[in-house]
C-alpha cells in the first residue's frame, strides 16, 4: 500500500478526491440556484426568504470552498469549470424560479442530492481512516438535515 503525504492509503484518498470533487461540482449547482432564488423571489415571503436565501447561499459558498480544499489537501485537483460542474451535477437546476413554494422545494430537492453523496463520501472516508474528510462530512449532514426538516416544515404551512 502507498501512503500519501497525510499517511492515508493514496488510492482511497484518490477515489475520495473523485467523489469530493462530485460533491464539489454539485454544491456549485447549489449555490448558483440559490443566488437565482435569491435575485428572483416574489410575493409576500419575499422579505424572510430573500434573507434566508442569502445565509443559505453564504453557507454553500462557504462549503464550496471548503471541499475544493480538501480536495487539494488529498493531493488532487478540484473542478473548476462550468462543463465540469454541468457533466457531474445530480441537483436539480432552478431555471427562473420565482414562486415561494418551488424555491423552497428546490432546496429541498437539492439538500437530498446532497446529502446521498456526503454519506456516500462519509463512509467512504471512514474506511479510509480519513477523519478530516470524515468530520467535515459529518458536519455538513448535520446542518443539511436540519435545514430539511425546517424548509419542510416551511412547506407544511404554504401548501
Amino acid at each position: 500500500m502507498t501512503l500519501n503525504i497525510l499517511g492515508l492509503d493514496k488510492k482511497k484518498t484518490e477515489d475520495l478526491a473523485g467523489d469530493l470533487n462530485e460533491l464539489l461540482a454539485n454544491f456549485q449547482i447549489y449555490y448558483q440556484n440559490l443566488r437565482g432564488i435569491h435575485w428572483n423571489i416574489k410575493g409576500k415571503n419575499f422579505f424572510d426568504l430573500h434573507i434566508k436565501f442569502e445565509e443559505l447561499y453564504t453557507d454553500a459558498n462557504l462549503k464550496v470552498d471548503l471541499v475544493a480544499e480538501r480536495v487539494l489537501t488529498l493531493g488532487e485537483t478540484p473542478l473548476h469549470t462550468f462543463e465540469d460542474y454541468t457533466s457531474r451535477a445530480k441537483v436539480p437546476v432552478g431555471q427562473n424560479v420565482s414562486k415561494d413554494v418551488k424555491a423552497v422545494e428546490l432546496i429541498v430537492n437539492s439538500l437530498t442530492e446532497l446529502l446521498k453523496i456526503e454519506r456516500q463520501i462519509l463512509d467512504k472516508s471512514s474506511e479510509a481512516s480519513d477523519e478530516g474528510t470524515n468530520a467535515m462530512m459529518s458536519d455538513f449532514i448535520t446542518e443539511q438535515e436540519k435545514t430539511v426538516w425546517m424548509m419542510n416544515a416551511w412547506l407544511e404551512n404554504s401548501i
